[in-house]
């Protein structure tokens, strides 16, 4: 084996992990009974594991995405350059090798011709061939051509020794080293040519004949033909150079680029950011800036935003929970306040005038009213708990079956009884279309009978709030002023869900009557029963129209304390009606003035 190829083999042993006599890299070690070294490393090395970790995440992600983007396109420049080198190193090698094969017959035929010959003239490259013959036992014969560089340096392949094949075969090229010498009385040699002379060769073993002079006795030769490799290492080295530099270029280039769209990338979650700290120093109105929802950022800031507003509009409800139970509170403490104060002041009056003479008529009296004060106040409390128990969803039964036209025919019954004098028409409900499309339309009352509409709900609660409606009539209204019941079946395109979210305002009810035109449009939706009591009393104003269903809120505190009156009759309907996911609007009486009380509640009951 000649050194080339002995250093070959060295090389594959040092990649295959063959060293002589050095140890393994990892010893297997058996612990001994008590000895727990290895979990100690371990545990040693977590440590540093965490604190690498702990490191890691605290590189900002710009910063991270950057340095990935150059690790792979170094990796990827790299990978490139060294399969470029290798292919090219391959091809060059195949194509020498198809040399020697293809023009050693040539140059052997005329090496007599060549040896003659100056180096230094041209002679389409064969000047640049080695050549040696041996006889058939490998003993060296002569070297004819022997390449001479520039300043009188020779370079010659190392072959095998005289006498020896040393692992050579005919027929099959080799790579081997070059021996340098120079002329006796050379000058110095350059670096350039100093390069080239060290370069290896390759080397082709073949079989040759030689003739004698009279052409009849044939010698067997073993021929040496050889070319150096110097302009091909010479040629991968400057490939290998300019990889490197276009290498470099692009890992440059590529850091810049990538910085500015990792950054122009990663702009909308510092927005995100920003936006998340304004909100954490309390400002929910805040909102992340839109991007397209295609893309991931913008999906992210959809759902951001969405979830955003549900906090704000919880937050804010939240406040106005809180602030309307101040306000009960404090509306209920002054409504207890007043019967409590009565009862005690007729208590203490009686105490003072019980023996002075006709204190028998004073106690009655006094009795009288103690027991009309602390009926208001039963009452109230007993509205009181009802409004407690609709807060938190209890007292509520969803799943029995309602005659809606019955409850509304009873509800007539007991307005007729209260007031006798009063007029009360029953009818169908429908919707007058305006001679503006701008202007919504508008229910109407169509005289007739109730239509029959059943419905899944809570039978007693929906009757409290037809009885408070009616309640309604007959304390605030005249008693000879007229009122319209109407009832109808209609499907609207609006979940119950959304009607319920609704505030009692008459926008709502045309929101509604607009669902209503759609549904019958499209032939799709949900059915509703829908039923009114048209006052033509003296109504409330606009403004003040949504507070009717506001706690303790009376339109005439006077009439409402002489008929009974608590201000939670209103409240307690709009409970009840959003419990059965329903909505409840006030509005102002179309002909003659007053007031229009609207139920809408859904047929079937939500899953």
């Amino acid at each position: 084996m000649n050194r080339s190829e002995q250093a070959q083999s060295e090389a594959s042993d040092r990649l295959s992990g063959k060293t002589h006599g050095a140890p393994e890299a990892y010893v297997r070690v058996s612990p001994s009974h008590g000895d727990d070294s290895s979990t100690k490393d371990v545990r040693r090395s977590n440590p540093w594991k965490r604190q690498l970790l702990a490191g890691l995440d605290a590189v900002p992600l710009t910063t991270k995405l950057v340095a990935c983007t150059i690790v792979l396109l170094m990796i990827g420049t790299v990978g490139i350059s060294l399969t470029i080198r290798q292919l090219v190193g391959d091809y060059l090698l195949d194509r020498m090798d198809e040399q020697l094969r293809d023009q050693a017959p040539l140059v052997y035929s005329n090496v007599d011709y060549l040896s003659s010959r100056d180096n230094s003239e041209a002679n389409i490259g064969f000047n640049d061939y080695f050549m040696q013959f041996r006889d058939v036992d490998n003993h060296i014969i002569s070297t004819p051509l022997v390449p001479v560089l520039r300043n009188s340096v020779v370079s010659e392949p190392v072959l095998p020794a005289s006498g020896s094949m040393d692992g050579v075969k005919l027929g099959e090229p080799f790579t081997t080293t070059a021996k340098v010498r120079t002329v006796a009385n050379a000058s110095g040699a350059d670096k350039r040519t100093i390069e080239m002379a060290n370069a290896p060769w390759r080397v082709l073993a073949l079989e040759g004949k030689e003739r004698g002079p009279d052409g009849t006795n044939v010698t067997k030769l073993i021929v040496y033909i050889g070319v150096s490799m110097g302009d091909q290492i010479d040629l991968i080295q400057k490939l290998t150079q300019y990889s490197v530099f276009v290498s470099i270029i692009i890992v440059v280039l590529g850091a810049i680029v990538a910085t500015f769209i990792i950054q122009r990338t990663l702009l909308p979650l510092k927005r995100i950011e920003k936006t998340a700290a304004k909100i954490a120093a309390g400002d929910l109105s805040q909102r992340v800036p839109p991007a397209p929802e295609n893309t991931e950022v913008g999906s992210l800031a959809a759902s951001l935003n969405s979830m955003l507003a549900r906090i704000e509009s919880s937050f804010q409800e939240q406040e106005e929970t809180t602030e309307k139970m101040k306000r009960f509170v404090s509306d209920a403490s002054h409504e207890l306040r007043t019967p409590l104060a009565t009862i005690h002041g007729y208590s203490e009056l009686y105490t003072m005038q019980r023996d002075l003479p006709g204190a028998l008529e004073r106690a009655d009296e006094s009795i009288a009213h103690i027991e009309a004060s602390s009926s208001r106040m039963t009452l109230l409390v007993e509205d009181l708990l009802s409004l407690a128990r609709l807060d938190e969803g209890r007292g509520i039964d969803l799943t029995q079956d309602v005659n809606l036209d019955q409850l509304l025919e009873d509800a007539v019954d007991d307005l007729h009884a209260l007031d006798p004098n009063r007029m009360i028409q029953q009818g169908r409900l429908a919707i007058a279309g305006s001679e503006n499309p701008k202007v919504p339309g508008r229910l109407m009352f169509v005289d007739g009978r109730l239509p029959q509409v059943r419905l899944k709900g809570d039978i007693s609660r929906l009757r409290q709030v037809i009885t408070n409606i009616v309640g309604n009539i007959h304390r605030y209204t005249p008693s000879d002023s007229p009122v319209e019941v109407g009832l109808e079946k209609m499907s609207a395109s609006i979940s119950p869900q959304s009607l319920q979210r609704k505030p009692a305002a008459s926008q709502s009810l045309h929101h509604f009557l607009e669902a209503v035109e759609v549904a019958r449009s499209t032939q799709a939706g949900v059915d509703y029963a829908v039923f009114t009591f048209i006052d033509h009393g003296p109504g409330v104003p606009v403004e003040r129209q949504s507070q009717i269903f506001e706690r303790f809120y009376t339109a005439d505190p006077s009439r409402a304390r002489l008929k009974g009156g608590t201000g939670l009759g209103m409240s307690i309907a709009q409970s009840v009606v959003r419990a059965h996911h329903g909505f409840i609007a006030a509005g102002t009486t179309q002909e003659g003035g007053g007031l229009t009380l609207t139920v809408i509640l859904p047929i079937s009951p939500l899953d």
